[in-house]
């Protein structure tokens, strides 16, 4: 059976990649970047998905040596 933890752990890892695609595209497609601060802050986005990925990781190893 699973837990409720672990199902809204997925969706919000889901969210977190689709958000972080999203904004990829975005940037790829042009349609984020009409300013070089627009740009900037399309990837300062992205990385900081990327550091929310990491702390998940990070939260993730932690709880399991725990259990």
């Amino acid at each position: 059976m699973q837990t409720i933890s672990s199902a809204f752990e997925r969706e919000l890892l889901a969210l977190i990649i689709e958000r972080k695609k999203t904004l990829t595209d975005n940037i790829i497609s042009g349609v984020a970047v009409t300013t070089l601060e627009r740009y900037r802050e399309q990837v300062g986005r992205i990385s900081e998905l990327d550091e929310v990925l990491s702390m998940f990781d990070d939260a993730n190893a932690n709880v399991n040596k725990k259990l």
